[in-house]
C-alpha cells in the first residue's frame, strides 16, 4: 500500500471518530434541552426513546474510546473499524429525522454487533502485536539483553549507559498526559454505566410497583365478581320460586278473578231491584 495513501486514510478514520463524537454530543444537547427536568416526566415524554438511544450510543462511544484511542494517541495505529463510524452516523441521523423511533434495542442491534466484533478482534489479534511496539516494552527488552554485557565490562562508561537506559525507561510528559486522558475517559465510561444501572434499577422498581398495584386491583375485582355472582344466584332462586308458585295455583287465580268480575254485576242488580219500587211510586204520584 502507498504510504501516503495509508496516512491519509488513517487520518480520515481518526477524524471521523472525533467528528462522530462531536455530532453525538450536539444531538444529545439538543434532546436534553427539550426534555423536562424531572425524571418521572421524561419517561412519558415524546423524546424519551430519543434520549435512550443517544445514551446507549454514548456508552458504545466510551467503550470504543477506551479500546482504540490509547493506541491511536501513541501513533501505533488508527481507528480501524470505519464501518462502526458509518453505523453511528446512521443511528444519529435516524434519531434526528424520526419523531417516533423504534425501541433502543431494535435500532442499536447492528451497532452493538459490529462494535463488539471489532473490539474483540482488536483485543485478540492486534493488541498483542502493538504491545511489542510500545516504547516501554522495547526498553525493557534492551535492558534485559544488555545486562550481561555491562556486567562483563565494568567501568564508568557502563554505568553511564545504564543510567541513560533507565532515564529512557521513565515515562515522558506526553505519555503521562495520555495516561491521564485515558483515566479520564475510563472514569467517564464508568459514570455512564453507573447512571444507566441506576436508571434500570428505578425502572425495575417502578415495574414492580405497577405489578403490585395490578395484583391488588385483580383481588378487588375478583371479590366484586364473587359478590355479583352470589347476588345473581339469589335473584335466580327468588325468580324460580315465583314461577313455581304461579304455575302451581292456576285454578285459584281463575276463580278469584271470576268472583271479582261477578261482584260488580250483582251489585248493579241489587241497586236496580231497590230502585224499582221507588220508580213505581213516582209514576203513581204523577198520575
Amino acid at each position: 500500500v502507498c504510504k501516503r495513501m495509508d496516512l491519509v486514510c488513517q487520518r480520515m478514520l481518526n477524524q471521523g471518530f472525533l467528528k462522530v463524537e462531536r455530532y453525538h454530543n450536539l444531538c444529545q444537547k439538543q434532546v436534553k434541552a427539550q426534555l423536562p427536568r424531572r425524571e418521572s416526566e421524561r419517561r412519558n415524554h415524546s423524546l424519551a426513546r430519543h434520549a435512550d438511544i443517544l445514551a446507549a450510543v454514548e456508552t458504545r462511544l466510551s467503550l470504543l474510546n477506551m479500546t482504540f484511542m490509547k493506541y491511536v494517541d501513541s501513533n501505533l495505529c488508527c481507528f480501524i473499524p470505519g464501518k462502526v463510524i458509518d453505523e453511528i452516523y446512521r443511528v444519529l441521523r435516524y434519531v434526528n429525522s424520526t419523531r417516533a423511533p423504534q425501541r433502543a434495542h431494535e435500532v442499536l442491534q447492528e451497532l452493538r454487533d459490529i462494535s463488539s466484533m471489532a473490539m474483540e478482534y482488536f483485543d485478540e489479534k492486534i493488541v498483542p502485536i502493538l504491545k511489542r511496539k510500545l516504547p516501554g516494552s522495547d526498553v525493557s527488552g534492551r535492558l534485559i539483553g544488555a545486562a550481561p554485557v555491562f556486567s562483563e565490562v565494568p567501568g564508568p562508561s557502563a554505568a553511564l549507559t545504564t543510567m541513560q537506559l533507565f532515564s529512557k525507561q521513565n515515562p515522558s510528559r506526553q505519555e503521562v498526559t495520555k495516561l491521564q486522558q485515558q483515566v479520564k475517559a475510563n472514569g467517564a465510561g464508568v459514570t455512564v454505566l453507573k447512571r444507566e444501572i441506576s436508571e434500570l434499577r428505578t425502572k425495575v422498581q417502578e415495574q414492580q410497583k405497577q405489578l403490585q398495584d395490578q395484583d391488588q386491583k385483580l383481588l378487588e375485582q375478583t371479590q366484586i365478581i364473587g359478590e355479583q355472582n352470589s347476588r345473581l344466584a339469589e335473584l335466580e332462586r327468588k325468580l324460580r320460586e315465583v314461577t313455581e308458585s304461579a304455575v302451581g295455583n292456576p285454578s285459584g287465580s281463575g276463580s278469584g278473578s271470576g268472583s271479582n268480575e261477578q261482584s260488580p254485576r250483582k251489585r248493579r242488580k241489587a241497586v236496580e231491584s231497590t230502585d224499582c219500587p221507588r220508580k213505581s211510586k213516582r209514576l203513581r204520584n204523577r198520575k
